[in-house]
């Protein structure tokens, strides 16, 4: 073999172990480069919002996602002016401060009248069950009210009202006497409307008395600072005020009275009908009904809607 053919054989060997099989590492993928392949969930916004704004399109809260009081009814016992111990219920809303209704019954009723027609735990919005079991101590009443129940409008979600309701002098769980006592049932009501303003939850300034009979006077007669207006099913003058003179005075407060009568009562029909004012409004029903019987099927309109659009008139929902 020739110098020639041992180079040729030498070269040959070389070339064939460069060529072997390749390394494991050379399976391997490169990393991405961090500036030509971000990865999404290290992006940052050009701008992280403070945990107090809102999106624009978000309106801001109206009620505590958290209520400070629980929705069962609270016991209250107060004082009228000539010292007569009366009691009422406290039923608080779901939001702080809330807007309140004062509910002042008819004679021969008690608070328990509300509740029976479901308007207290309409107004709460809290999920109260209907009828009287939302309140255990009216489990034993006497209750004068229709067996047949209109249904409310459904409130928004967010919409809650605190209630307060209580027995007049003589009825109830109020002392006193039971005989008529026109200007002891005006102290009642008086005594109710600042009791409801002190209440825990509830906005003094922003307060409406709702009142059926004799409680359809103390509703407006009662009305001064703080409150904002008053709904009057079948009012008479029962406690010694013009009810007429008195829609005056809150018309010229700008507060609205609004009225419901019958044209069957000779009482209030025309008590409610002559009344008037740039703030007052009167719902005259030709079927026979007074008081807390409106809320009985077959009214048109339904007293349940009138109460829902009344609200809404005075708390600007």
């Amino acid at each position: 073999m020739n110098l020639r053919t041992i180079l040729s054989l030498f070269v040959f060997v070389i070339l064939i172990t460069a060529c072997g099989s390749p390394t494991s590492t050379a399976t391997k993928a490169p990393p991405p480069s961090p500036s030509t392949e971000p990865q999404a969930t290290v992006a940052l916004p050009t701008h992280t919002p403070t945990p107090t704004t809102l999106p624009t399109n978000t309106p801001a809260p109206t009620a505590s996602p958290q209520p400070k009081f629980q929705p069962e009814p609270q016991r209250i016992e107060f004082q009228a002016e000539d010292g007569t111990a009366l009691v009422g219920y406290y039923y608080p809303a779901a939001i702080d401060p809330a807007p309140a209704l004062v509910l002042m019954h008819w004679a021969g009723g008690t608070h328990c009248d509300w509740v029976a027609v479901n308007l207290v735990q309409w107004a709460q919005n809290r999920g109260l069950p209907d009828g009287i079991a939302a309140n255990p101590a009216c489990a034993q009443a006497k209750l004068h009210i229709p067996s047949s129940l209109e249904e409310f409008p459904p409130l928004p979600a967010e919409q809650s009202y605190a209630v307060f309701t209580f027995d007049y002098r003589g009825y109830g769980e109020s002392a006193g006497s039971a005989n008529w006592s026109p200007n002891g049932y005006l102290q009642d009501s008086i005594a109710a409307m600042k009791t409801a303003q002190e209440l825990k939850g509830v906005d003094p300034a922003r307060i409406v008395g709702i009142g059926s009979s004799i409680g359809a006077d103390g509703a407006i007669d009662a009305c001064a600072q703080g409150c904002l207006g008053g709904l009057s099913l079948s009012p008479g003058n029962y406690l010694g005020k013009s009810y007429s003179g008195e829609v005056t005075r809150l018309s010229m407060e700008q507060k609205p009275a609004w009225c419901v009568a019958s044209t069957s009562d000779s009482e209030s029909f025309p008590v409610c009908n002559n009344a008037g004012g740039e703030s007052f409004q009167k719902f005259i029903y030709e079927k026979n009904g007074h008081g807390t019987s409106f809320f009985a099927k077959g009214f048109d309109p339904k007293v349940t809607q009138i109460i829902f659009n009344f609200l809404q008139l005075v708390f600007g929902e």
